[in-house]
């Protein structure tokens, strides 16, 4: 007998998406399937949108301190042997659900998998496929290549590990997959599984400073030490704020002088000091560009 799955899905305000979310999980057709929506007070047409479904959806609206504490509780309320969370904005693919659990019944070695995912947008259309690898927790300190709604666990693993870190607002499933990868290797399903939704207003897109500063945080504190390569992410997203063009011969520079100056920060905030092989790395990319600036004008 194939194991029994929970769905969770957090949502806020996202009306405009959360009836597709809703009908990509009904149409899996799956016997015994417990979806749970946790939403925190929404004000739109989510509330109206919830009642149509009756009985094939348990759902609450309430306030709640994000997007983690409403997966959390949506755990907690859930009976299901296998779990797994779906964002209001994104949609699972047909048979997605099924063939998970297929997994985890040939593999009872198995705690959590996670599949291929594409980048969709309002419309559905798919943008690009969301860059994923093979397992490997060294690679995952330095990339998130997991895609969130293409994650499906067994209960006895948050059961053991715990749940999400409510105190974190944007990175609160990479922490989760760092935490549960120190004690058990993921499964890959070589399937595409989900879309997961990219607009101008999503979340994370909307507030790229504010998620790089939280995911650096949470990766000291984790790993003890950010990895370099975050760093000079974090510094990538703060020189992009002038809206400088870093392909333009006039603007590079300025970019470049902007880039360097926000890493120099980010190394002492976080490591509280520059590596001499960083320290040249960035010299080389000011020396490139000062050399681009003579040739121009040369």
């Amino acid at each position: 007998m194939a194991p029994s799955i929970s769905i969770v899905t957090p949502s806020y305000k996202q009306g405009i998406f959360i009836e597709r979310t809703i009908e990509s999980v009904l149409k899996q057709k799956i016997p015994g399937l417990e979806y749970i929506i946790v939403d925190g007070g929404s004000r739109d047409r989510t509330v109206d949108i919830l009642k149509r479904y009756g009985d094939r959806v348990q759902w609450t609206s309430e306030p709640d301190r994000g997007q983690a504490d409403a997966v959390n509780k949506g755990i907690r309320r859930s009976r299901g042997e296998i779990i797994g969370w779906l964002n209001s904005d994104d949609v699972y693919y047909d048979g997605a659900l099924a063939a998970v659990l297929e997994y985890f019944e040939a593999r009872p070695d198995v705690d959590i998998l996670y599949g291929d995912a594409h980048h969709i947008d309002a419309e559905d259309r798919i943008i690009e496929p969301y860059y994923t690898e093979d397992w490997d927790y060294e690679r995952l300190k330095e990339i998130c290549f997991i895609c969130q709604p293409s994650v499906f666990f067994r209960r006895s693993l948050a059961e053991r590990v715990g749940l999400l870190d409510d105190r974190l607002q944007y990175c609160m499933d990479y922490e989760y997959w760092l935490r549960i990868g120190r004690t058990t290797p993921f499964a890959r399903m070589n399937r595409f599984l989900a879309g997961s939704r990219m607009y101008d207003s999503n979340k994370t897109l909307g507030a790229r400073v504010a998620v790089h500063r939280e995911m650096n945080d949470m990766l000291k504190r984790t790993l003890g030490a950010v990895p370099v390569k975050w760093i000079y992410g974090y510094a990538h997203v703060k020189a992009d704020q002038r809206g400088l063009d870093r392909a333009h011969p006039s603007q590079n520079l300025e970019f470049v002088v902007r880039l360097v100056g926000q890493a120099m920060y980010a190394f002492f905030h976080w490591k509280r000091k520059i590596s001499p092989r960083e320290f040249m790395t960035m010299a080389g990319w000011l020396l490139g560009s000062l050399k681009n600036v003579v040739r121009q004008f040369g």
